[in-house]
């Protein structure tokens, strides 16, 4: 079992590193149904997010162009900017994704791992995993806290070792901000990945929905259905993407 989750990390850790190397498309949903598509693009080293359609539907030819003159604008003004600017401006973007990771990864540390047999999901040949909150996990920082409180499942190919689809749900309530925040059960998300080439996995979709209080009195809910698609790797010049 801990050879399965530590050869999946591994995996994860690969991707992590590729992810930069490519642009794709974003689909996010709301609460409502209503739908927002974006070209996500990388543009001197940190993406930018070109909006392309909404409820399905292409933007009419005054917006796009709106949106293209934007594309252009930022392209310039990051074509133009000092070296310092440009390195605030990756470093911050590296910080997001350093932040991203370190929560999935802290799952291998914060789970017990059952092994449940083999299945297929969406044509893979998958190890099923049921992960429970391991006795004694010591979150490093206050949002891994969140993680004691849930329990979950892995889907893992068996070939490749990457992550197929990913479900967890909050089980009890956890505070993660002190007198701040907590965490209460009917938080739950949902990670499915594909295969984009070169043996490289990115996700396809990742949904979450959350159950909050703040200041343990006021409740709060907020809900994430994003799509991921059409994986294309970086143009060696993205600089002049846009023109």
């Amino acid at each position: 079992m801990p050879v399965i989750v530590a050869r999946s990390v591994e995996a994860m850790r690969a991707d992590w590193t590729a992810a930069p190397d490519y642009e794709y498309t974003e689909r996010d949903t709301d609460e409502d149904g209503h739908t927002k598509t974006w070209d996500v693009l990388m543009i001197e080293g940190s993406p930018y997010y070109r909006l392309t359609a909404e409820d399905g539907q292409p933007l009419d030819a005054a917006r796009a162009a709106r949106e293209q003159r934007k594309l252009d604008q930022v392209t310039a003004a990051r074509q133009r900017e000092s070296a310092a600017a440009r390195a605030q401006r990756i470093r911050k973007y590296d910080t997001s994704r350093q932040h991203d990771h370190f929560l999935i990864e802290q799952m291998a540390s914060a789970f017990d791992f059952a092994y449940e047999g083999e299945r297929e999901v969406d044509g893979r040949e998958v190890y099923e995993l049921k992960a429970t909150p391991r006795a004694g996990y010591q979150p490093p920082e206050a949002e891994a806290k969140a993680l004691t409180g849930m329990e979950g499942t892995l889907w893992i190919d068996t070939e490749t070792f990457q992550w197929v689809k990913v479900t967890a749900h909050v089980v009890r309530s956890v505070s993660i901000y002190g007198f701040l925040a907590r965490v209460n059960p009917g938080t739950e998300f949902l990670l499915e990945q594909r295969p984009v080439g070169d043996g490289v996995w990115m996700p396809s979709r990742f949904r979450m929905q959350s159950r909050s209080t703040i200041l343990f009195f006021i409740p709060h809910r907020t809900q994430d259905d994003e799509a991921y698609f059409d994986y294309r790797r970086v143009p060696a010049a993205s600089g002049a993407r846009g023109r």
